[in-house]
Order: C-alpha cells, then structure tokens, then sequence
C-alpha cells in the first residue's frame, strides 16, 4: 500500500493542466466503439477506469491502438460486437458497468459483468429496472440487485421512464439502449444530471431531442466516426482550485479544462464563499472548454443542496475541505447519493475531518461544518476512495504537522499524478509546469 506524507503548504503561484476528463474519456471509447469507422481519440485518461472500459469493448472485438499515453485509435463496429470470452471485469468503475448494461442489454448474446469488491456493493437496480422495461434480461448474482450482472442481450423497445433519481449514468445506459431499440426512447430526471452523453452523441451526428429535464433519442441511428479530443477534467481540477481559492494571496490558472455548464458547479459554490474566480470559455464545439482563474481570499461559509447537488455530487468531498476552511457553519445537505458511491462518503468524509480537528455533524443526507478553526496533522484512511484520498491530502496542505494518507493507490483511477503535482505545490519555487 501507498501512503503520502504532506505538510503545510506555502502560496499556490501557478500555470497548471489537468488530465483527462474521466466521465468524456468513458463515453469517448464507447460511442467510437459503436461508430461506422476509424476515430482518433486525444487526451484521454489513461487512468484504471477507463482503461477498463478499453478493455471490455476490446474484449467484445473492437480493435483500439494506444499510440501513446494519451491517444488511442479505436475501429468502430457499428453497434455489433462480438460475444466476450469471458467475464467482463469493470474493475472499481460503476460508469463502465452501468453504460456496458445499456449496450450489452441489445447485443445477441451472453455477457458477464464484474467488478471489484468496492464496485460489487454499489446499486444496480437503478439500471436494471428500466432496461427491463425496455426487454433487457438482466440478472443481478449479487445481494439486494448488485453485481456480478448477467445480460442476456436481444431486442429492446422504446419507452418512457421516468427517473426517481438524476444520475448521468441511469440516464446514459437507458439511451444508448435505445439507440438499438424499436421507436423513441426517452427519459425524464427530476433535477439537470450532466450532458455528457448528449452532447456526444450529437458529436456522433446522432441528435437527442431535449425537452426540459427530458431526453431522448430514435431506435436505428448509426453514430458517423469523428475524432475527439477529451478536455481536462474540472472534477480532478477541483482540488486545486479549492486549495488556491482558500488561501489569501494565491494564484492559480488551470488551462485546457472541461467548461460543461452540467459540471462547473463547483466554480459557483467558490464564488459563493467569496472565491474570486474567472472562467474563459475557448472552445465550444461538442465540449466546452477554456481556462479557469482562481485568486485566494478567506473563504465564509455557505449552503450546498437542492438543484445544484447533481452537478456537484463529485465535488462534494472537496468542497466539505473548502467548508473546513472557510469562516462559519457549511450546510451539505440533499446529497443521500454520497451514501453510496465508491465508499460511504458521507461517514468517510465527517470522519477524516473530524481526524484533523473539525466540528463536523454528520446527517442522513450530508453534514453541517463548523469551518474557520486551526487545524492539525492527521493519519487518515482513504477508505479506497480516490476522491477521499485527494480531498484529505489539500487539508494536509493547510495544517500543522505532519499529515499521512493510507492506502492511496485507489487515486489511479481518476488522477493518476496526482501526488506529483501536489509535491510540486508543497516546494516553493516548483509549482509551475
């Protein structure tokens, strides 16, 4: 196992990138999987989730060339793969199993689907259920609708679902189904979950119809191959911003990241504890994305619920750092989702803070903390959640002494580099690429 050692950390005064977007770089190798030709992919994450997603649609017979760290080439089947040999690992990625059960749910034959003992405890009836409603024949081996999943592939039908939760995954795996599936398929959320998907299908030259909170698509649509080039990730950006934007007198650019309106929430939490933030859209075309200009002042606190939970769902543990450091009480609250996510990340997160010397109050759907306190080292469990691991690590760059995260291994499957950028940071004089 790997632990970090990390202390105090002086002014952030710095020009930095960001690996690739992980939720884009899943849906990149997917959708030019299903593709009629040749694309060319760059900037993709090479992390361990995705790479599990290249290697379950290798496994059903799609060729994809690495031509280097960053850029694979991947020959589109058209929507017809082939039957695996074997069972198909997801590894720790709830993205890869979710959206494979939506595409493997229409191919005519028998696939397997596991993952690790992290990803077997999370909730798949969420999926199975609508995707039998559309014809899917899906067996859950595990307790209470969890993996090892069972797909028995054939012919779906359109439908209407209307969905209890919004979940970009849920959403994603019901139309790429329906995509294979006979009329319209649609599905309505109750609140905005990313677009990702959407966006990437008109990319594809497949255009959703969009109605509000409502989505959906035309069965018999084949996606044209085009070459994408993946943003940087604003979720893995997200630690940085919120360790510049808490202390006074820092500066820090993040270039070539991922502007998605469904995702910058986290920019408008910042701007509401009094972060002083500029964003710079450069591109739009297919994903939006620019720079983001951080200046650090002394956070206040603020209130994270309703609406724009969704689309900070990831953002949520880093921000409960932002919360300890800023003046007054942080409401987190409507965020149940955090329940069941890589680890319980709700207990996971009150108990950590709460490690380093924070007031924390822990509620069924998130917490109430007390920020503004001087704060001590720490010798915290990541709980093999790599967004634990990486919000304990900024708070370790705030206090006093010597801080130790466990077990951070787990940080590869989003950020790998991490730690070395975060090495860079703590050395002044080094913090610039």
């Amino acid at each position: 196992m790997t632990d970090w050692k990390i202390r105090r950390a002086p002014e952030i005064n710095a020009e930095i990138t960001v690996p690739g977007d992980k939720s884009i770089s899943h849906r990149s190798i997917m959708l030019a999987a299903m593709a009629n030709g040749t694309a060319t992919i760059t900037g993709f994450l090479p992390s361990e989730d995705c790479l599990s997603t290249m290697k379950a649609f290798q496994q059903l017979g799609v060729e994809i060339q690495r031509v280097d760290n960053t850029t694979v080439v991947v020959h589109g089947r058209r929507g017809k793969f082939l039957p695996p040999t074997g069972d198909i690992d997801c590894g720790n990625s709830g993205t890869t199993m979710r959206l494979m059960c939506g595409i493997l749910s229409a191919q005519p034959f028998r696939s397997r689907l596991v993952g690790d003992a992290s990803l077997s405890k999370r909730p798949m009836g969420r999926v199975i259920e609508p995707l039998t409603q559309m014809g899917a024949r899906i067996t859950a081996e595990g307790e209470k609708g969890r993996a090892p999943l069972v797909i028995e592939g054939g012919e779906l039908k359109g439908i209407a679902y209307q969905s209890p939760v919004a979940s970009a995954q849920v959403k994603s795996a019901i139309l790429l189904a329906g995509l294979f599936a006979r009329g319209s398929t649609s599905v309505t959320e109750p609140e905005q979950s990313r677009d990702h998907t959407e966006r990437m299908l008109a990319w594809h030259v497949v255009r959703p119809r969009k109605n509000g909170l409502t989505v959906s698509v035309l069965g018999g649509q084949q996606l044209e191959s085009r070459d994408f080039e993946v943003p940087g990730d604003i979720s893995s950006a997200a630690f940085w911003l919120v360790a510049a934007a808490a202390m006074p007198g820092s500066h820090l650019i993040v270039k070539n990241v991922g502007l998605n309106p469904t995702r910058t929430g986290i920019l408008a939490v910042l701007i509401r504890m009094g972060a002083h933030v500029n964003e710079i859209v450069d591109a739009t075309e297919g994903e939006p994305r620019g720079s983001v200009e951080i200046r650090g002042v002394e956070l206040k606190a603020t209130t994270i619920a309703g609406r724009e939970i969704p689309n900070v769902i990831d953002e949520l543990p880093i921000l409960a750092v932002a919360a300890a450091l800023a003046t007054g009480r942080t409401i987190i609250k409507d965020a149940k989702e955090l329940r069941v996510k890589e680890t319980d990340r709700i207990a996971a997160i009150a108990k950590n803070l709460r490690a380093f010397g924070v007031d924390v109050f822990e509620t069924e759907d998130g917490m109430e903390i007390e920020g503004g306190g001087e704060y001590h080292g720490a010798d915290v469990e990541s709980f093999g959640d790599h967004r634990i691991a990486m919000a304990c690590a900024v708070l370790g760059m705030f206090s006093e002494g010597q801080t130790t995260v466990r077990d951070t291994e787990c940080v590869n499957t989003s950020y790998p580099g991490f730690y070395e950028q975060l090495q860079r940071f703590l050395k002044p004089g080094k913090s610039n690429e």
